[in-house]
């Protein structure tokens, strides 16, 4: 009797190595490296037919994400997820499109939303005391030179120490860490807001309302109606005015989010247009498919790493030059072109050293970056990033005369930075608070994962053995 008589019980159905190899869509010597990981459980059946596999074992490895191959230059390793889908010069969160999500949410909602399903409107995340404490001492005792990724590294590693249930890997728990790690991040950086000169004339609401100096470690200076649209929730809502809720004070640790990082980014007051854009810009930036930083984050919770410690790999990953730096480099090309009144001269530059202009092209859009797009679009609402919007045009058309490049958000990042008085490692670090919240979403999808599953195969390419003993 073989395995396809209908005399088998189905429940029992046994796949050999070749169909198991075409079900999961890999080579039948990927099936044994699956067996070697714990991913498949193998037996023998008599009759010298070799190895057989659980039919419906198989299935659910191909369902998790088993289609994969291990294999050479070039290819690219799989993993299913229910996160981000990017597809035709659109970005989608859970199926819904990220622009739609950035006009009409703030942040902390989409955060909670992309973790649990259930939209919470006006939830804030507020920093616990002892991690918080911990997180400020372990940045005050930096160099003063120190940057904002390295200051955001250690604030991580220190919230961690002060945590010592952090190995809790239950939904509930992951959930309770995150909330509370994000806004440490930011409460842990230093803030910007002394000595801020007085608001702008035509700056609305932010002029009058501004709130007065900090008040110990937890007092943040900056205006307080600024925020006022935030405070209700959402920031592109026309349904949620400002008017609705008493405006907080611009970096109030139970305040949104976005007014909070803006006291750490720049010393310049802040009004309604610009944190919609800040805000906004954090929601677009939650998560990106499998980025570099991303997937570094999912090998480690595939380990079974704790919160903290995925959010360190994903900083590790970031502070790449290759990554997270790409911001800073368009920050300095608009500066730049203000400075030398054109975009060509400075595009030129670029060329001829063979390098690609900043801010321009994404291989996984062939046309405009869809995050760009929606930001460009808050960016017209904000009377002082005229000339840097424009400086970023004058780039756009004159790199378009030589390279079909399209501005991605890095270039629309660039633009809200200079614009605002920000450092050029501001944009890297809107980046690392706003893609914690996603590096989160993955691992507790990972964490639904077998363990070590994101163990690929190493491809040896040494000198055969034997070799003589060195």
């Amino acid at each position: 009797m073989t395995d396809h008589d209908v005399a088998q019980d189905p429940d029992e159905r046994r796949l050999s190595t070749r169909e198991a190899a075409d079900r999961l869509g890999v080579k039948p010597e990927t099936v044994y490296a699956y067996v070697s990981r714990g991913q498949l459980t193998s037996r023998r059946e008599s009759g010298g037919r070799g190895s057989t596999f659980d039919a419906r074992e198989v299935d659910a490895l191909a369902r998790r994400g088993g289609r994969r191959e291990p294999s050479g230059a070039g290819s690219e390793l799989a993993v299913r997820t229910g996160i981000t889908l990017i597809d035709r010069d659109h970005c989608y969160f859970r199926g819904v499109d990220t622009s739609e999500l950035a006009a009409h949410h703030s942040y902390e909602e989409v955060a909670e939303w992309l973790w649990t399903g259930e939209m919470r409107r006006g939830i804030r995340f507020t920093a616990p005391h002892d991690a918080l404490t911990a997180a400020r001492r372990a940045v005050d005792a930096l160099p003063a030179h120190t940057g904002p990724m390295d200051r955001l590294q250690v604030a991580v590693i220190a919230a961690a120490a002060a945590d010592p249930l952090r190995f809790d890997l239950s939904e509930r728990a992951v959930l309770d860490t995150a909330r509370t790690l994000i806004p440490t991040l930011v409460a842990a950086l230093p803030r910007r807001a002394a000595g801020r000169p007085p608001a702008r004339a035509g700056a609305g609401e932010a002029g009058a309302g501004e709130a007065g100096a900090g008040q110990g470690s937890a007092g943040h200076a900056g205006p307080g109606e600024a925020a006022a649209e935030l405070g209700a929730g959402g920031q592109g809502a026309a349904e949620l005015g400002a008017a609705e809720k008493p405006a907080p004070e611009l970096g109030a640790e139970d305040g949104p989010l976005a007014p909070r990082l803006w006291s750490r980014l720049t010393s310049e007051p802040a009004d309604p247009p610009s944190l919609r854009v800040l805000d906004a810009a954090l929601v677009l930036l939650i998560d990106h498919d499998l980025a570099a930083s991303t997937l570094a984050v999912r090998v480690a919770a595939s380990a079974r790493a704790h919160p903290y410690a995925i959010v360190s790999a994903g900083f590790g990953a970031l502070d790449g030059a290759l990554h997270g730096a790409a911001s800073g480099l368009a920050h300095r090309m608009l500066l730049e072109v203000l400075d030398r009144g054109s975009a060509a001269a400075v595009v030129a530059d670029h060329l001829r050293a063979g390098r690609r202009v900043p801010g321009l092209g994404h291989p996984l859009y062939p046309g405009e970056d869809p995050r760009a797009r929606a930001l460009f679009a808050l960016l017209e609402d904000v009377p002082r990033a005229r000339p840097a919007l424009q400086a970023a045009r004058d780039v756009i058309t004159t790199t378009a005369r030589h390279k079909e490049w399209h501005a991605n958000v890095d270039l629309a990042l660039a633009v809200l930075t200079v614009a605002t008085g920000m450092p050029a490692e501001a944009g890297e670090t809107i980046f690392a608070v706003a893609r914690t919240a996603g590096w989160i979403a993955h691992a507790l999808e990972e964490y639904d994962e077998p363990p070590l599953r994101m163990r690929p195969s190493g491809q040896y390419s040494g000198p055969r053995p034997p070799q003589p003993l060195p």
